[in-house]
């Protein structure tokens, strides 16, 4: 009975949207089919496969994208479907939403199955920009629907935020997005958007203002940024984890290599992508590689414990990518 009592609160706590994440698991809990509720009433999968593919930020005047091939992106995609991925991370910069649309129809897995993920460029900042971009978006996809729309940084100075904001939001209440968030945004831009909403609510009326259902940003137990996930976790904001392996940088760390050691078979990019789950993160693990593919979803057999999890709390500041989270834009 007691078991049956703590399955039927972990139900009701994965599809409360007030409570979307838990931030600590037990290994049980979670599967490749997990999936949590966001505050847009919507559900995403816990694990999602990104496809930002050989791309590089200086700053977000300076892009630099290195494309794979559009069959390449739409091979590794399907291949991601068939080792059991129903989340999928693309954005405009990443130049393969048409790849990814492609394989989601040649998937044979019904749509509703699918989460599709795309993101405002940079440059693209702005009301009408905005509206630009999403538009471009079906264009190329040839979708009914987008699952979730995020701004993709944070630059362009208050009026464009506030002109994307409304523009997605436009695109969510007429049903071609189904939840709008934002991804490498700071406390500063989090705050601003916050009172932006409100001000919107106390025009249009409650609940008129949108809802930042998810937020992405780079975060690995060198970069575990308490200070975001504590204010989306009070909100309960849905936080997404781009980098969770941290680009194989961190490999060679004598606290993940010992981890290694005692999970026999495991990889330490699977050691990570755990303790991002354990932590309540969505991880976002991306590989042009089909058995880093099939290995990146062989994560749910295996449970950190508790002083695992303390011993890759770092304190670290390092990002391995860009950080837009600084900008005073």
């Amino acid at each position: 009975m007691k078991a049956i009592s703590r399955l039927s609160a972990l139900a009701n706590r994965l599809r409360s949207p007030r409570s979307s994440r838990l931030y600590a698991t037990m290994a049980n809990d979670l599967s490749i089919k997990t999936e949590y509720t966001m505050l847009s009433g919507h559900r995403i999968p816990a694990l999602g496969f990104g496809v930002r593919l050989y791309s590089l930020y200086t700053s977000y005047k300076s892009l630099v994208v290195y494309q794979t091939p559009a069959d390449v992106a739409e091979e590794v995609v399907l291949h991601a479907f068939k080792s059991g991925y129903r989340h999928v991370d693309s954005a405009r910069v990443y130049r393969n939403e048409g790849p990814c649309s492609q394989a989601i129809k040649k998937s044979g897995i019904p749509r509703s199955e699918i989460f599709f993920t795309s993101k405002v460029p940079p440059r693209a900042m702005g009301y009408e920009a905005t509206k630009s971009s999403i538009n471009s978006s079906f264009s190329q996809t040839g979708l009914d629907y987008i699952d979730l729309y995020l701004i993709h940084a944070p630059y362009g100075g208050k009026q464009a935020r506030c002109g994307t904001w409304l523009a997605l939001l436009e695109a969510q209440q007429a049903g071609l997005i189904r939840s709008i968030g934002v991804s490498n945004y700071g406390v500063h831009h989090l705050n601003e958007l916050e009172f932006y909403i409100r001000e919107l609510e106390a025009h249009n009326g409650k609940g008129k203002g949108g809802e930042i259902s998810v937020g992405q940003w780079e975060l690995h137990p060198w970069l575990a940024r308490p200070d975001i996930v504590e204010w989306c976790r009070k909100r309960g904001v849905v936080v997404q984890a781009y980098c969770p392996i941290v680009r194989g940088q961190r490999f060679e760390e004598p606290v993940l290599k010992g981890l290694v050691e005692k999970y026999k078979g495991k990889t330490a990019a699977q050691v990570l992508l755990r303790w991002s789950l354990q932590k309540g993160f969505v991880p976002l693990p991306k590989s042009v590689t089909l058995s880093r593919i099939e290995e990146n979803a062989d994560v749910f057999d295996f449970e950190l414990t508790d002083n695992e999890m303390k011993l890759l709390e770092t304190g670290e500041y390092a990002p391995c990518s860009w950080d837009p989270t600084t900008s005073d834009d």
